[in-house]
């Protein structure tokens, strides 16, 4: 191993925003949580009164059910899922969107009116109505939704990331079916495609209406927040550098890197992946006056997309994060698989997404002592219809010769290798990969698998009936050697500071600036989102040239966030690495001035 892994590991997993607002706003631990919610109802003092508590999916309705009765022993509770129409239907109703793919399903159209019966949601209504109680509690998922009036409403947020392990300890079924000990692919394929996109959409329309915010990631230790001092700690967040918090996950290939350098716990067999910027899954940590909240970090990009995002990237992608930073540590482990991610049309036509999963692969580190590479594109008079048979008979045979079809190259620390869709790719083994790329995520189609069984012992699935519809085959070692192979481009050469374009490829939205530095480097958002890694160096400080924020330190390897509104901002060497050459690489969205 290199010496980098024998380094005192100073990456920070637990980044967090703190934020100090006026008055009691945020109460941890349920009892904490019901006096909050009493009081709060006695300052409402009516006689008849509902209290709504809205919920993503995933969410343990019956613990918050269990601990408010404790408080509100007279109240009435009703269950939204007891007003939701027949698993039958429900299935029937989104099977479309589902579909019998093992991994892919279809962005649904779909709201939150499709789980629920019509009939009964009225006759609750009126109910309601007509036959009110002291106190109503309305709880579970589409809560507002079933009770559009009512005097409080609480929305009990979820992290994706905890929900994707409560499917693993078959704790959770999808929304409105009883599949608990379903394979957890499939119930993640049916949140991804459905039941997150209904929940976000729901939880948009509430944002603007709710009272408070539960924090219910950790079970028996909810934290809840008011919707008021959860804002300023929003707002904050999108005017200054910031973190959302990693997580990392074994995998079939994985590796010893990020074990060491990032600390992570010994006893897991490999670490495969890191999530170190993916909006959509990532969580963020808000400290208000002291208390630690969780929110999926989705939240800031749906409440602040212009400040986040700038003008110009929220008017081509809507409320959605379009960069995504994650880690493949290989670091003696083994090959990815190779795969090819589809073309823009094809993702549009077959999965509804607007676009597609585009990416590139930043060498963070290779092991010099063993021979690194990438595969990557396809051979010179590749035969196509020979390569994709000798694919499919390797489904029953078990052996593929990748590299009499595939480009192989070697590669080495702080190298770029630019993958647009379209094109054959896997990193080998005994490197550690920065991947830099547009945000969809889980749109691979896997070739070949080196004949691995996944971590559950079952074969890994393969598409190569997806995949030969979007390989691009002229892609061959002539186009890949001049174009997507450390493009690097040296913009700007001063003491103490190179700036270098290093990609992505023409075909693809996003570019990447490399500096290497010793001095402070000025930078400017120019009105869109930066995205940045410290890809060498211990460690460096971003700061504001009118101080703007505080001093924002960050870590070798760390990846963070610099909103559009932040406008001019600098990245310079710390004490800790002042007599260290250091470097960042940043992504911003090509559709803006640079």
């Amino acid at each position: 191993m290199r010496n980098v892994l024998q380094n005192m590991p100073n990456y920070d997993k637990f980044p967090t925003v703190s934020v100090n607002v006026g008055g009691e706003q945020v109460w941890a631990g349920w009892e904490a949580v019901a006096n909050a919610l009493d009081q709060k109802l006695a300052t409402i003092n009516k006689a008849e009164m509902v209290l709504v508590i809205d919920c993503y999916h995933g969410v343990f309705f019956a613990e918050i059910r269990s601990e408010l009765e404790k408080r509100f022993e007279d109240a009435v509770f009703i269950d939204t899922s007891d007003f939701m129409l027949p698993a039958d239907s429900i299935n029937a109703l989104l099977q479309k969107d589902v579909t019998e793919d093992a991994l892919f399903g279809y962005l649904t159209r779909c709201t939150m009116d499709c789980y629920f019966d019509k009939n009964k949601a009225v006759q609750f209504q009126e109910r309601l109505r007509t036959e009110p109680a002291k106190l109503t509690i309305v709880y579970g998922i589409g809560a507002a939704y079933l009770c559009p009036t009512y005097d409080l409403l609480v929305y009990a947020d979820m992290a994706r990331w905890e929900i994707q392990k409560r499917f693993r300890n078959n704790q959770i079924s999808n929304i409105g079916v009883d599949n608990q000990e379903q394979r957890t692919a499939l119930q993640y394929k049916r949140a991804y495609f459905v039941d997150w996109r209904i929940c976000d959409r729901w939880k948009k329309k509430l944002m603007k209406r709710w009272d408070y915010v539960l924090d219910t990631n950790t079970l028996g230790e909810p934290t809840l927040v008011t919707a008021e001092a959860l804002d300023l700690a929003l707002q904050k967040t999108a005017n200054q550098p910031f973190r959302v918090v990693p997580f990392f996950d074994a995998g079939p290939w994985g590796g010893q890197w990020m074990k060491e350098k990032f600390d992570l716990d010994k006893s897991v067999v490999n670490y495969a992946w890191g999530f170190d910027c993916v909006p959509e899954e990532n969580s963020l940590y808000v400290s208000i006056n002291g208390t630690r909240v969780e929110i999926p970090s989705v939240n800031l990009v749906f409440a602040y997309p212009q400040q986040l995002l700038g003008n110009a990237v929220y008017g081509r992608f809507g409320d959605e994060f379009p960069i995504r930073f994650d880690f493949l540590d290989t670091m003696q482990g083994g090959n990815l698989s190779l795969q090819v991610h589809p073309l823009t049309e094809y993702i549009q036509e077959q999965f509804g997404m607007h676009y597609t999963q585009d990416e590139s692969y930043y060498i963070l580190d290779a092991d010099e002592k063993a021979e690194t590479v990438v595969y990557l594109g396809l051979k010179d008079g590749v035969d196509r219809n020979e390569m994709l048979n000798a694919l499919n008979q390797a489904q029953n045979s078990g052996t593929f010769d990748a590299e009499k079809y595939v480009g192989v190259y070697p590669i080495k620390k702080h190298d770029h290798v630019l993958i647009p869709a379209g094109t054959i790719h896997c990193s080998g083994a005994n490197s550690m990969v920065l991947e830099i790329s547009a945000t969809p995520y889980i749109f691979t189609f896997k070739l070949w698998d080196w004949g691995r069984m996944d971590l559950d012992g079952r074969p890994r699935p393969i598409n190569i009936k997806h995949g030969q519809q979007v390989i691009q085959w002229d892609r061959t070692e002539t186009w890949v050697k001049s174009e997507i192979i450390n493009r690097v481009e040296v913009l700007k050469e001063e003491p103490g500071n190179k700036e270098e374009r290093t990609g992505l490829h023409q075909n693809e939205f996003i570019e990447t600036r490399r500096n290497w530095f010793t001095e402070k480097v000025e930078h400017h958002t120019n009105g869109g989102v930066n995205v940045l890694n410290l890809v060498q160096g211990s460690e460096a400080v971003v700061e504001s040239p009118n101080g703007a924020f505080k001093p924002f330190v960050v870590h070798y390897a760390e990846t963070f966030i610099v909103p559009a509104a932040v406008g001019a901002y600098s990245i310079s060497p710390t004490s800790q690495s002042v007599n260290e050459l250091c470097a960042t690489v940043k992504a911003f969205v090509k559709c803006y001035a640079y």
